[in-house]
Order: C-alpha cells, then sequence, then structure tokens
C-alpha cells in the first residue's frame, strides 16, 4: 500500500498547481458525456470542486490507515444517497476523472500511474458503494427547526428534530441542505450528544461567500423544514482511553467540542479534559456563560481563550495552535481538534513538532459555504 501511495502522491504532483483545471475539464467532461448527471448537482459549482479534490487528497492520504478509510469512504457512499447516485454513476465517474488528470499531466505520464489511479479509484467506488448498500437508513432525514437564535454579529445557533428516527455519536457531522438554497448541501457539525428528545444542535457562522451559511443564519426561521443526510465524521470519543483530554476549536469548531463534552458530563470521573478556544476577537466567544457553568460544575474542566488579532485583549492572544503549545505537556493526552481547514492544519503541524503521535488525534475542517 506504501507504494501505491508514493505513486499516487507522485502522480498527483504534476498537476498538483493545476488542480482546479483539472477538476473544470472533469466535470465539463462528465456533463458532455452524462448529461443526465448535471441535475444531480448543485447550480453553482465552486464548492462542489473544492469538495471533489478534498476527498480525492484525503482518501490518498488513508491509504495507510485502511480501518480509517474504509470507515471514511463507506460513510461518504451512504451521504451520497442524498444526490441519487447509482452504483452505475461510479465507472462514468472514473472515466472523466482518469481523463481529466491524464489530460493535464502531460508527456510525463505512464502507464504505472494508469494502474494506480484505476485501481485506488477501483477501491474507493467500492467501498462507497457497499457503505449505500448497507443498512435499511433513508437518503436523508426530514427535520423541523424548533428554534434559531443569533449569537453575536455573523453567529446562529439553531436547533431542530429529524422526523425519524437519527442514530449519531457525540463528535459527527451531517450535511445539510434547506429551502433557501436548494440542491446545496454543506457540512455542519452537531453541537450535541444523542439527547433523549432526539432534538439536534447546530451552530453557524455567515460568511460574505458562504451562501448556505448566510442563509442559515439570516434567513432560517422555526418551523422550517431542513434535509439532514446520515452522520460522517470519525472525530468521536476513544472510549477505551484513560488518557486525558484536550479540545482545540477555533470559531464554530466549538460544535464538536461542545458535543465531546455534553458526551464527557456523562460518564467521566478520572479524565483531566482541556479545552482551548480561539477566536478573531474577544466578542467573538459565543456560548461563553454556558460553558464557564459546565466548568464551574465539573472540576475536571479547564477552558482556555485566546485571540488573535486584538492587541488589547486582557487574556491570552495569539493564534490557538501557539497558545496550545504555552501550555502542557501533552505528551499523555488525546487530542481532539475542530475548526477552519487553515486553524486545523496549523494545529495538526504543531502537534506534529510536539511529537503527538497521530493516533491520538483526530479532527474535522470546516468551510464556511
Amino acid at each position: 500500500m506504501a507504494d501505491l501511495t508514493n505513486v499516487l502522491n507522485e502522480s498527483w504532483s504534476l498537476v498538483e498547481e493545476r488542480s482546479d483545471r483539472v477538476v473544470e475539464h472533469f466535470y465539463a467532461r462528465l456533463f458532455l458525456a452524462y448529461p443526465r448527471l448535471r441535475d444531480l448537482f448543485p447550480v453553482e459549482m465552486a464548492a462542489q470542486r473544492d469538495r471533489l479534490l478534498a476527498a480525492i487528497v484525503r482518501a490518498v492520504r488513508q491509504l495507510g490507515d485502511p480501518a480509517r478509510l474504509d470507515e471514511y469512504l463507506r460513510g461518504l457512499g451512504r451521504d451520497h444517497r442524498k444526490y441519487d447516485v447509482r452504483p452505475e454513476h461510479y465507472a462514468q465517474v472514473k472515466v472523466c476523472l482518469l481523463d481529466a488528470i491524464r489530460v493535464h499531466a502531460g508527456e510525463r505520464w505512464n502507464d504505472v500511474y494508469e494502474q494506480a489511479w484505476n485501481d485506488v479509484y477501483d477501491l474507493m467506488a467500492a467501498k462507497m458503494i457497499a457503505g449505500a448498500e448497507g443498512g435499511d437508513e433513508p437518503p436523508y432525514w426530514n427535520a423541523e427547526v424548533l428554534s434559531h437564535e443569533r449569537r453575536g454579529r455573523d453567529v446562529a445557533v439553531f436547533t431542530c428534530r429529524p422526523r425519524q428516527p437519527f442514530t449519531f455519536r457525540a463528535g459527527q457531522y451531517v450535511s445539510l441542505e434547506c429551502a433557501h438554497r436548494p440542491r446545496e448541501w454543506r457540512t455542519y457539525s452537531i453541537a450535541n450528544s444523542p439527547r433523549p428528545d432526539g432534538t439536534l444542535e447546530f451552530h453557524v457562522r455567515a460568511t460574505g461567500t458562504g451562501w448556505v451559511s448566510s442563509a442559515l443564519v439570516r434567513r432560517l426561521r422555526a418551523g422550517d423544514l431542513l434535509h439532514l443526510a446520515a452522520p460522517m465524521g470519525s472525530m468521536i470519543l476513544d472510549t477505551a482511553s484513560r488518557r486525558d483530554v484536550v479540545l482545540v476549536a477555533g470559531g464554530t469548531g466549538l460544535a464538536p467540542a461542545k458535543a465531546l463534552l455534553g458526551e464527557l458530563v456523562k460518564y467521566n470521573r478520572t479524565r483531566w479534559v482541556h479545552l482551548f478556544r480561539g477566536e478573531r476577537q474577544g466578542d467573538g466567544f459565543y456560548d461563553r456563560e454556558h460553558l464557564d457553568r459546565i466548568a464551574e460544575k465539573y472540576p475536571w474542566l479547564s477552558i482556555v481563550r485566546a485571540v488573535s488579532d486584538e492587541p488589547g485583549y486582557p487574556g491570552e492572544r495569539g493564534a490557538i495552535h501557539d497558545v496550545l503549545s504555552r501550555h502542557g505537556p501533552w505528551r499523555d493526552h488525546d487530542f481532539y481538534v475542530a475548526g477552519s481547514a487553515p486553524m486545523v492544519r496549523a494545529t495538526l503541524s504543531r502537534l506534529a513538532e510536539m511529537r503527538i503521535p497521530p493516533t491520538r488525534v483526530r479532527y474535522d475542517a470546516f468551510t464556511d459555504c
């Protein structure tokens, strides 16, 4: 498997700087050859292009961890049922994807690269198809919005209740669609552990380019109907571990951290938990009082807040990965990291510098779209 990974990385390096053109070529070829597939995709394709590349890169990186790759791809296959993806579509996508990579790789492309991409694509497709065919879950769940609150200028917290049984684990995320942006699915972490009443909480921050997030913050109301895809993600508690826990949350990456805390308060008695929370400005710390009440009730929880863009802030200042490294030591802890993609990358890099074993680090990276 290591040899396959090396070949894939080597061949991808031929097109990495032109990856945008690879994706454009792929979709143009796909929709020209199979025009009926266009209806499976959103009208606005920018975010979809980013997700395709992210899925490819993530799968290649996880080839050395078969168990994690299997879990990821099966979950991805279940998730794709919401698009009405059929088994025969995978072969059609393969033809167009390999053609796009081959064309943009140029003269250095060879038979070894071709075979490697054939093999890894067939592996990915088989696991995704198996995931889609396993179980009797619906393609998506209908969920009614019960409450919607603004928590600051650009953040909203809302709760909803699926109309059918919905099983998930604390720390997982779902793809979500709302009527304000039909056919545009975006991923958001569930901000609570499973509750007896079946309700789900979400934290969303609106950004200038995030059409779905902006709609969820500014237009969503109680009574609206959402569609939720099957839960995904492996940022769940290692219940067999007795190590202390470090939660690192940037922005609305607080959502899965809160879910994990909600799970820990149900049974934890022996593990110290350290929450590092980063925001750009001090007024961005929404839900501060709620978290402080948890820390007052459970002495095993400590909270460190830091801002990166407010020189006069009276508390910790700096990027959250820098603040994290000023505390510790962390050699014997489990880490859970959530936030924007740059924040997660910086934190993972710092943990690697601190020689934290990758097996003790679980993470999710978010984009606001």
